[in-house]
């Protein structure tokens, strides 16, 4: 084979021109109707949501306990519980997710056990959420003895949540510039000191990231609570981490089951406001990433 012959150009002719608009027109067809048909169905869900709920919010609904009757029943108990489980999830799941994450990229050796963790770490962010349930069940309930309680509860969500705080602190972490670590260690610092003032504030926009895509997963989980034995009727208020406890999910799943109309009605009223709480959190997160990643810029500037 000679020189001429292996730089010689690609051609298309006519034909396979035309076969590959053809084939991205189609391609790009079949994309803009799965998105027409996706978000379709997403705003109908939501129109159909706030319709019905948006006639139900008022003080009284937001400050009532559950109630057999449907025009007296209210989210109080579901609504704080819901605010307590994920307050302590945070508490147990970002130290350790975010402590994990620089162990794993800044202090461990690379060898079989980090592959192994590493591997296992991607396949549990994966994992449903019912199967974190029957660990936490089998864990902090059966094993650590501590009953269906709040706690036990936040640590289940911390367990779901943890992968996917990890990989994100990871990859955060990971894309710091080495000459900011370099020119740390010239300046005399030590490798916690290199870490802590200059690698995480340049990382925590990403780790924040992480956090918030977490945090929006937990708030709306079912499963793993039903799985634990979160109450589903509860006219009190916890405590302790050891109270008995209930959360929006749990009592929009209960008021759905319900024959009667005034539940369903109630059911999408909790809907709306579990909607409203999860865009202003996650509109408070993003709002300090932005405000965080502005800040490493210039730190890095």
């Amino acid at each position: 084979m000679t020189t001429s012959t292996l730089a010689k150009p690609l051609t298309f002719t006519g034909r396979n021109m035309f076969a590959r608009r053809l084939s991205v027109f189609i391609f790009g067809f079949l994309v803009a109707v799965s998105l027409f048909i996706g978000f379709g169905t997403l705003l109908v869900l939501v129109w159909s949501v706030l319709s019905e709920g948006l006639t139900r919010i008022d003080w009284q609904f937001l400050t009532s306990y559950p109630s057999r009757k449907p025009e007296q029943a209210g989210i109080l108990s579901a609504l704080v519980g819901s605010i307590y489980l994920i307050g302590l999830t945070m508490i147990i799941a970002v130290p350790v997710g975010i402590g994990a994450a620089i162990y794993l990229e800044e202090y461990a050796a690379k060898n079989r056990l980090t592959n192994l963790l590493e591997i296992n770490i991607a396949n549990l962010a994966g994992t449903p959420s019912i199967i974190y349930g029957l660990l936490g069940l089998e864990l902090f309930v059966r094993g650590m003895m501590l009953e269906r309680s709040l706690i036990a509860g936040a640590m289940t969500m911390a367990l779901l949540i943890l992968p996917v705080i990890i990989i994100a602190a990871r990859e955060s972490i990971r894309r710091v510039p080495g000459i900011i670590r370099e020119a740390s260690y010239a300046l005399g610092a030590t490798k916690w000191q290199t870490i802590r003032d200059n690698v995480l504030p340049i990382a925590f926009p990403g780790i924040l990231t992480g956090v918030i895509l977490g945090i929006s997963r937990a708030i709306g989980e079912t499963a793993p609570l039903i799985t634990l034995g979160a109450l589903t009727y509860v006219a009190f208020l916890p405590d302790n981490l050891k109270s008995p406890f209930t959360a929006l999910p749990i009592q929009i799943f209960n008021w759905v089951s319900r024959p009667q109309k005034g539940f369903h009605v109630n059911a999408a009223a909790g809907i709306v406001v579990l909607l409203v709480g999860t865009l202003l959190l996650n509109a408070l997160a993003l709002y300090l990433r932005d405000y965080l990643q502005k800040k490493s810029s210039s730190r890095m500037l």
